[in-house]
């Protein structure tokens, strides 16, 4: 294993993961460099077993055992040894969670490759919240989703907070970048899949009824807290379902909406 021990936080070769708790400069560090950050061995694991190539990791001593098994299959990407008083001078908080890792962030695939045979696609338009968009690809991969798209605005699922919070599922769920609208819409046709907006309109069709005969491919669409769906991608569905609610509530969470929706369009084991 290449290791290199560190005990100065200022040290050039940790430039990727210096002050991570400034937002612009993870925005540089991650999208335009072409990197993303990942965090636990669970995560980092996860990352490279889907492919992902890794630049460095950052690791202390107690979790050298983990870096080892991690890297087997890597033995000449640097692995950064310090102390947690420059870990957490060098992130901002307490790393806790065994290791951070510097990945290089692969090509995104094509939405027609993505999609092909897909029967259940979760559709994210302007999700802004990396938390939300983390727990959002946890849904579909536990709700059985066969890909996630995002729009152009949506929060990066390959952001450290988004694949903490799916638990590393990112990695499991194909998923790629759309378009704007209506391009987006055209490659949602051209696809054979049938857009159903989550949204709350007067002529929404309740989910339950929509459920109880879907169509055999469908695209759950999802919008911002708050604002919702924009009118273009609204004019691109072919259905807008509702949630019932209760208690003078009139939505959920996305993210909760989301598994809402994918549990009730599950397909059932079989089929």
């Amino acid at each position: 294993m290449n290791l290199i021990p560190i005990d100065d936080a200022a040290d050039p070769r940790l430039a990727d993961y210096r002050d991570l708790t400034d937002v612009a400069l993870r925005r540089v560090l991650e999208p335009a460099g072409g990197l993303y950050m990942a965090e636990s061995a669970k995560v980092i694991g996860r990352a490279i077993a889907a492919g992902h190539r890794p630049r460095s990791l950052l690791v202390q001593q107690k979790w050298m055992p983990d870096a080892e098994a991690l890297l087997a299959q890597h033995p000449d990407v640097p692995v950064y040894l310090v102390s947690s008083e420059v870990a957490e001078s060098l992130t901002g908080y307490v790393v806790h969670r065994g290791a951070l890792a510097a990945m290089h962030r692969p090509e995104l695939p094509s939405v027609a490759a993505v999609v092909a045979g897909a029967r259940r696609v979760v559709v994210l338009e302007d999700i802004v919240d990396h938390t939300n968009v983390g727990a959002m690809f946890r849904g579909a991969a536990g709700l059985g989703a066969d890909a996630v798209l995002v729009g152009p605005r949506c929060a990066d699922p390959l952001y450290r907070r988004s694949v903490r919070v799916s638990m590393g599922t990112v990695f499991q769920v194909p998923w790629t970048r759309l378009p704007g609208w209506p391009e987006a819409g055209i490659l949602l046709r051209d696809a054979g899949l049938h857009v159903a907006a989550l949204a709350l309109r007067d002529d929404a069709v309740p989910l339950d009824v929509f459920a109880a005969d879907p169509p055999e491919r469908v695209a759950l669409m999802l919008g911002a807290e708050g604002d919702g769906l924009s009118a273009r991608a609204l004019a691109a569905a072919d259905t807008v379902i509702e949630i019932p609610m209760a208690g003078g509530v009139d939505s959920l969470n996305v993210a909760a909406a989301s598994a809402v929706a994918l549990w009730a369009l599950r397909i059932p084991p079989g089929r």
